[in-house]
């Protein structure tokens, strides 16, 4: 029996921007009062596109497979993790200097690569690692690896020193490493893609779609249940789990049987209980719909003691949400956004920050989008 969850809870509130076009540098775009609080409203207005030369490289290396970008407010600069998994490259993050003020952003370019190291201090091996989102911490670099499901390897949380030199790895809790029988635990490539961690130091991961124990990835008409686990700040030990509910895949392929999907991609916390959560969804034939929400915990039901969501009785309230923005209903036509950060343009302007992955693919671009932050 699928878990019975307060539907009031977690109902989309959807953002009036069906007849914004963001031709033009300051297209707004507002959504005023956020579940009824007002004081947590947030404005978004339009800095533009970059996108860096598929063909760019960082010495011998491509610049390729963005998936995750943070602020680093001591250097003015963002640090973006790539997935690759040590194929082209050993595993490593990057500095980049973003070039974006309240006129627009006008350029992208690589500062420093760093190599991320295993627990032994060496560059990972080939396929032993598959990095996805990165922040900077209370101490430290938090940085997140999706594992590997098929090869039955857990999806972790490490911190990093700003070298790349491993320091700790943060508790799995029980229901997520993965199994051979598929019973419970990750699905394969839907793990650990988001990561945030919040100015108390509280850090969360989010999974881009349901544990097998949960139910089922989504389609075209139901979503999935995916868990955000919570780290406690001071003890880093796991002190909740909550449901986020992903949204129905938004669009049909529109290549003759074409696959399409959705899920959760990244978030970054606003404060202790608010985050924007990025949605990317892909349908062959007609690309990438991206979808930004702000979510609130708060009054969200702790479920880390319910090992199967499908199979609960209980009354779960899911975390809420609602859209502040969609990319395509403003005119924009985004690849495969993975990154999001919050951060300081040139000009002090606050600003968020959204990148994509091209998979290494001259058919995909590094793409970057920057809005203002006006409240």
């Amino acid at each position: 029996m699928l878990g019975r969850f307060l539907v009031t809870a977690s109902l989309t509130i959807l953002s009036n921007i069906a007849s914004v076009h963001a031709t033009n540098i300051g297209t707004t775009v507002d959504t005023p009062c956020p579940f009824g609080d007002c004081a947590g409203g947030i404005s978004l207005s339009y800095l533009g596109e970059f996108t860096i030369p598929a063909e760019q490289l960082d010495g011998d290396v491509p610049v390729g497979g963005l998936s995750g970008l943070t602020f680093d407010a001591a250097t003015g600069q963002y640090i973006a993790i790539s997935d690759d998994r040590s194929e082209k490259a050993p595993a490593r993050f990057l500095h980049l200097d973003i070039d974006v003020s309240a006129a627009g952003i006008t350029d992208v370019t690589v500062r420093k690569r760093v190599v991320l190291e295993d627990k032994n201090g060496q560059p990972f091996a080939p396929r032993h690692v598959d990095p996805e989102s990165i922040r900077i911490g209370k101490d430290a670099i938090y940085w997140s690896s999706e594992g590997d499901a098929k090869a039955l390897v857990p999806p972790f949380v490490r911190v990093t020193s700003a070298e790349g030199v491993f320091l700790r790895e943060l508790k799995l809790p029980d229901g997520f490493a993965p199994m051979a029988d598929k019973s419970t635990g990750i699905r394969d490539n839907l793990a650990f893609e988001a990561l945030a961690v919040t100015p108390s130091g509280h850090v969360f991961a989010g999974l881009e779609a349901a544990l097998h124990q949960d139910g089922p990835n989504p389609s075209l008409t139901t979503g999935s249940l995916s868990r955000i686990i919570r780290w406690d700040a001071a003890t880093e030990e796991p002190n909740a789990q909550f449901v986020y509910p992903v949204s129905p895949i938004p669009q049909v392929a529109t290549k003759a049987n074409g696959g399409n999907d959705n899920g959760l991609s990244e978030m970054v916390a606003l404060d202790d209980h608010r985050l924007i959560v990025v949605e990317r969804s892909f349908a062959q034939g007609f690309g990438n719909t991206i979808r930004l929400f702000m979510v609130d915990i708060r009054d969200a039901t702790d479920v880390s003691p319910i090992a199967s969501l499908a199979k609960s009785d209980e009354l779960i309230v899911p975390v809420r949400k609602t859209q502040i923005l969609d990319l395509r209903a403003i005119g924009l036509v985004p690849d495969n956004i993975e990154c999001m950060a919050i951060g300081k343009a040139k000009d002090g302007t606050d600003v968020l920050i959204l990148a994509a992955d091209n998979n290494f693919s001259d058919k995909q671009k590094n793409q970057f989008f920057a809005f203002q932050i006006k409240q």
